[in-house]
């Protein structure tokens, strides 16, 4: 028989998708008898998320502001935080670590380590900049490239992600492929408008919020983006001519999404796009930049653009608005599709991988003792 979890020491951010990742994770294990202990780290959770946390009856929520690691001079937060998650765990003693970031699997945790890769700043340079991240960024790379060797497994949402990960940073232990997922039964497609909605830091040039600015020029109907639009520095975007939403909380956007027809990605970097998947299951027909990771989801159930292509996009916006058959047709496709990455199904997989890595805990070679090589 396989073991089966009982506790999880979780990290997170309440910064971007991964706190939705997390929540709805945790949500899953709660319907597998297994308790969370969520350890936020970038900024302290907002009103709305620590509500949606405490209504989890098996998550504990320790929020924090200590620097993620990609964070200008994060060594003395990942000490500390490092120090904190030793001392979580030799009080809880959970049958798992689950790391949403790197640099913290080099720590000589005494349970198994799991590392998710959820993006790193090697990759978006790549795909947002070209070529590689300057000098400045060795230290991270350093500790991601440690991170990733030091874990027993390591997971990332889909194949191209992994693939790019390994490129960048090395071949771990032992990795695989968990998709994300969310609840279909949270979204919900209602009375649709000739809207076109997009989700996403205004500011973060992944979303490539600059080509949708452009490509909703001249359009006759309006083109919405919910997401925040000042970055880590206080600087604010400028949305126009798009409706700039601001950054909603979650039960906002599936209403949003509920209520629009189509909704739209250019991302130039995405290693999964929980918000495509959240339209997928409001009925939105998808817009999607031609990206590897789109590709391997939503093939044959979005319209692609490329990347860089502003008036591709502005024709594809504006036939789709005029053709509400070719919407219901998308809108229909990517339903179907949106079925094989539910977050039951996540739930599933993840279990199934603690379970592995409780198993093969005996076995695992010892970990750096201290916490020099996190910093």
């Amino acid at each position: 028989m396989r073991a089966r979890p009982k506790r999880i020491l979780m990290t997170a951010d309440a910064v971007g998708g991964v706190w939705s990742y997390a929540i709805e994770l945790t949500r899953q294990l709660a319907r597998r008898d297994v308790e969370v202990t969520l350890v936020v780290m970038g900024e302290k959770p907002s009103i709305d998320q620590a509500r949606e946390a405490a209504a989890l009856p098996n998550l504990s929520l320790i929020g924090t502001d200590f620097r993620l690691e990609w964070m200008r001079d994060p060594e003395a937060d990942l000490q500390l935080a490092g120090e904190l998650l030793l001392e979580i765990e030799a009080e809880q003693r959970p049958d798992v670590v689950h790391l949403n970031g790197y640099a913290h699997a080099v720590l000589p945790f005494s349970a198994p380590v799991l590392v998710v890769g959820h993006s790193c700043v090697s990759s978006w340079w790549e795909a947002c900049r070209g070529g590689r991240a300057p000098q400045e960024w060795r230290s991270y790379e350093e500790r991601v490239a440690a991170g990733l060797s030091a874990a027993d497994l390591v997971v990332a949402p889909t194949q191209s992600f992994l693939a790019t990960l390994l490129r960048h940073h090395g071949t771990p232990r032992a990795a695989r492929v968990i998709p994300n997922g969310r609840d279909p039964a949270l979204y919900g497609a209602g009375p649709k408008r000739p809207v076109a909605l997009a989700a996403g830091r205004l500011w973060d040039e992944a979303k490539n919020i600059a080509l949708l600015r452009e490509a909703a020029a001249g359009l006759p109907y309006p083109v919405a983006v919910a997401g925040a639009a000042a970055g880590p520095d206080g600087t604010a975007i400028d949305a126009a001519p798009l409706v700039a939403l601001g950054r909603l909380a979650a039960g906002e956007v599936a209403a949003r999404l509920s209520e629009a027809a189509i909704f739209v990605s250019p991302a130039r970097y995405e290693p999964f796009g929980l918000a495509v998947l959240e339209a997928a299951f409001s009925g939105c027909a998808l817009v999607l930049a031609d990206i590897p990771t789109f590709r391997e989801l939503w093939d044959g159930a979005a319209r692609f653009v490329p990347a860089d292509d502003a008036a591709g996009l502005r024709t594809a916006l504006a036939e789709l608005f005029e053709d509400s058959c070719a919407i219901a047709a998308l809108a229909a496709a990517a339903r179907r599709r949106a079925a094989h990455y539910t977050a039951s199904r996540m739930g599933a997989g993840y279990l199934a991988a603690y379970s592995d890595l409780i198993g093969t805990n005996a076995a695992r070679p010892p970990r750096p003792a201290g916490l020099r090589a996190v910093a």
